[in-house]
């Protein structure tokens, strides 16, 4: 027999024993078929229903793939329905902080331009005058009395309408909206990045927003900030929290229960004081005195425009006409460009807009521990971390302003240290 022969006998007998085997191997795991069923009405397959073979498989039923995708509309249309609402709001706040950009920088420009304007005018007027008193009786010391005194009279009237509104409180009101629009605009984004919002997130997004447009005003005429008001008022553009004060006959001595414990509660209660007694304090103080300038600076521009338009009028009569006119506007110059070209308006605004941030966290903080239902508040050490970084502390920092306030405290003194170290 040759070799190829040979070869061939041994391909075959091997082909047949693996046919052999594998017909051994399949009738060995042959499972069952499952009966293939059908069903007229489809509404009518029980959700739950299960099939088992021989071998203990189960085969679990399914629902309509219609009716599937009909429960799953719904489940969608009811979890994105708050969803919806802040994805409207969210576009009604990017409106509102483009609104803001551009009201701030056409009233900075108002405050830019009258600056200029009334200042030309009034040094244009102070020229004229003290030429129309070194000139001789005529006509040309008649045509530079009356030019001088209309002059000053526009000067005086511009004055007047400039001291009132403000125009640098103004840009800085639209600034700080814009600031405080934008934050809005972020924890929207940061709502819809985390998760399913829930109704009482949009109540509380829009209380907010409608509190800031109370707050900063776009108008002008009866909505218009006071911009003199008899004491000093820091300003609040948030909706407030009335949450319950646990007494402390009833407080319960806890555990650490979602980041909360009683050191960390006696710790935010230190805060409190310390922004109170001190941070806040000390921008009501500046506030006082920025507001009282603004006040004198106020009177004393316009005060000085109109006497050296009456004196113009009386130039060439006597030296002494032309010297106060001169001297009226030249003063009156110089308080102009300290009151606008300094901006004490915008500083008034500003040292508002600091004690407004105080009571916002004192509000803040009190809000949170006036929840008696631990879960229900903010996580402990993540609202830490947020106070933290809002008074421009590291948590040790904050910890050990806490510490120190309650030893001075103790001691009957009070802590010489600034809660917040950004401003």
């Amino acid at each position: 027999m040759s070799s190829l022969q040979t070869s061939s006998l041994l391909f075959h007998t091997s082909s047949t024993l693996s046919c052999s085997s594998r017909r051994v191997i399949n009738a060995a795991i042959h499972v069952p078929k499952v009966p293939r069923l059908r069903f007229t009405n489809p509404k009518l397959v029980l959700e739950g229903l299960q099939l088992t073979d021989g071998i203990s498989n189960t085969y679990q039923v399914a629902q309509p793939k219609h009716q599937e995708s009909s429960n799953h509309f719904q489940s969608t249309t009811a979890t994105s329905t708050a969803t919806i609402q802040l994805y409207a709001i969210l576009e009604e706040v990017a409106d509102r902080i483009e609104m803001h950009i551009n009201v701030g920088e056409q009233r900075n420009n108002w405050n830019i331009l009258l600056l200029n304007s009334i200042n030309m005018i009034t040094l244009t007027a102070s020229i004229m005058a003290g030429i129309a008193g070194t000139v001789g009786a005529g006509t040309p010391i008649v045509a530079l009395k009356l030019s001088s005194a209309v002059l000053f009279t526009a000067a005086s009237g511009m004055l007047l309408i400039m001291n009132k509104i403000q125009p640098s409180q103004l840009a800085e009101e639209q600034r700080n909206a814009t600031r405080l629009f934008k934050q809005i605009q972020t924890q929207i984004q940061t709502l819809l990045a985390l998760g399913e919002p829930t109704e009482q997130d949009v109540k509380d997004t829009m209380e907010k927003v409608l509190a800031l447009d109370k707050a900063y005003p776009l108008p002008l005429l009866g909505a218009m900030l006071e911009k003199y008001p008899k004491k000093f008022e820091a300003a609040a553009w948030w909706p407030k929290s009335h949450g319950a004060q646990i007494s402390s006959e009833k407080k319960m001595r806890m555990g650490k229960t979602n980041g909360w414990s009683e050191d960390l509660e006696d710790e935010m209660r230190e805060i409190i004081s310390v922004v109170k007694s001190k941070d806040f304090e000390d921008y009501e103080r500046l506030g006082n005195i920025a507001l009282k300038i603004n006040k004198v600076l106020a009177i004393s521009g316009p005060l000085l425009t109109g006497v050296a338009a009456i004196g113009s009028a009386f130039v060439g009569h006597n030296d002494v006409a032309a010297i106060a006119a001169v001297a009226a506007g030249s003063l009156s110059t110089a308080v102009n460009a300290f009151q606008h070209g300094a901006q004490v308006g915008m500083v008034h605004e500003m040292y508002r807009n600091c004690a407004g941030f105080f009571n916002k966290l004192e509000d803040t903080i009190e809000a949170t521990l006036g929840e008696q239902d631990l879960e229900k508040r903010e996580n402990g050490e993540l609202f830490e971390m947020k106070i933290a970084l809002q008074l421009g502390r590291s948590l040790p920092q904050l910890r050990e302003l806490a510490s120190k306030s309650a030893s001075c405290r103790r001691n009957g003194t009070v802590v010489n240290e600034m809660g917040s170290k950004l401003f």
